[in-house]
């Protein structure tokens, strides 16, 4: 049975007494072939200043391990690192009491930092140190892990060219899809009405208008689902303003705060507020949708843009460590230049050489996204996580 780890608690502390005896030290010898003769042999220590045979320093302290196996914290307890210091010599017979004290735990990596301590019968201190120990976890029974067939996707800019793929993509993967909007109302109940055709008794899309810029937004959007699907067990962040390329010195900090709140923001609330039911639900797939162009070769006026996605690409690697022991995956998926009506200010010669640098010699299209956020989604990529999935026709990054 292994220890619980929450179990434990700063300042918790535990003991064990032990008198040191000839045949300790026999057994000691036995065991490691120390057989200094400073340990076993009176009269050689006679001529030494200590006078009497010293019992060998690490059989007091392998005692420490027996409190650490044992006691504190327990079963499952593993030796990371340690630090003793020997303050006086240990005689035969001597009667030791060998403490461990737990300072400070590290929940995320199950690590305990200890103070270790052992006096003899005179209440003097014979060693002192300091250690860490990480506690293994039980394995978890199949039976335990919560097990569930709900399939319910939010896609935030749902009625765009690559959302609206997505969509299509998990609607067919059986998937109940919420298709947020915020101004493209025709186009969302378009694509709903599209998705509910393929089977309209089980109404397997709903639009839903929600600003996923604000809390409450996404709150909206996040009960929307649980109250027609009954929960949600995958986000796919695609929300993203058009891009206009502007150099520097007419980038206004609106500009800036324009793709932050659309990309960053949002993400990061959507993602807070479907967590919980992911959880409920015994776990969940997130993914969001970067761009090429932070890595790639930088594109002159596209600071506002890149540096948003950029931002996204690292809040979701922070995030699947954090959300990895909730059963959550976090994933980004990075198209190239992407053939959709985002990419309508932008010059078709400009299309045109982008194709010709890619080996595939094309751009991309929204199924091509699509498909990789779906394989993200699902039990295929059960073990992939705070990954960037390229989707570019084999293009280079910078």
């Amino acid at each position: 049975m292994f220890t619980d780890f929450d179990a434990v608690k700063d300042g918790d502390s535990a003991s064990l007494v032990k008198t040191i005896t000839e045949a300790d030290v026999r057994k000691f010898v036995e065991l490691t072939g120390d057989d200094n003769p400073l340990h076993v042999d009176a009269d050689f220590a006679n001529q030494t200043p200590f006078k009497e045979v010293v019992v060998h320093g690490m059989l007091g302290a392998s005692f420490i391990s027996t409190v650490i196996g044992t006691k504190l914290p327990g079963p499952g307890a593993l030796w990371v690192s340690q630090s003793f210091e020997f303050s006086l010599p240990v005689r035969l017979g001597d009667t030791l009491t060998v403490g461990c004290t737990v300072l400070r735990k590290h929940s995320r990596d199950r690590l305990l930092e200890l103070e270790m301590r052992i006096t003899n019968q005179h209440n003097q201190i014979v060693l002192h140190g300091h250690g860490k120990v990480k506690l293994l976890e039980s394995p978890k029974p199949a039976a335990d892990t919560p097990q569930t067939t709900l399939k319910v996707a939010i896609v935030t800019g749902g009625a765009g060219g690559i959302g609206w793929s997505i969509c299509e993509q998990l609607a067919t993967e059986g998937y109940s899809v919420v298709v947020n909007y915020l101004h493209s109302r025709e186009r969302a109940e378009a694509l709903v009405r599209d998705l509910n055709s393929v089977a309209p008794t089980d109404s397997r899309a709903v639009a839903v208008r929600a600003d996923v810029s604000t809390a409450e937004g996404c709150e909206h959007l996040n009960e929307s689902a649980v109250r027609h699907f009954g929960g949600v067990s995958a986000l796919v962040n695609a929300a993203s303003p058009r891009i206009v390329a502007k150099p520097l010195a007419e980038v206004g900090w609106s500009d800036m705060q324009q793709h932050l709140d659309v990309q960053l923001k949002s993400a990061f609330l959507t993602i807070q507020a479907a967590v919980p039911a992911m959880v409920t639900n015994g776990g969940g797939r997130i993914v969001s949708i970067t761009s090429e162009s932070v890595n790639g070769t930088p594109v002159n006026g596209w600071t506002a843009y890149a540096t948003a996605k950029g931002a996204l690409t690292t809040m979701s690697r922070y995030l699947a460590a954090e959300l990895g022991p909730q059963s959550i995956t976090v994933n980004c998926v990075s198209p190239g230049m992407t053939d959709t009506r985002f990419i309508s200010g932008i010059s078709e010669k400009q299309q045109l050489m982008a194709a010709r640098q890619k080996p595939l010699r094309r751009l991309g299209t929204p199924s091509d996204t699509a498909a990789a956020v779906a394989f993200l989604l699902s039990e295929r990529a059960a073990y992939i996580t705070g990954q960037t999935l390229n989707v570019n026709g084999g293009g280079t990054m910078a």
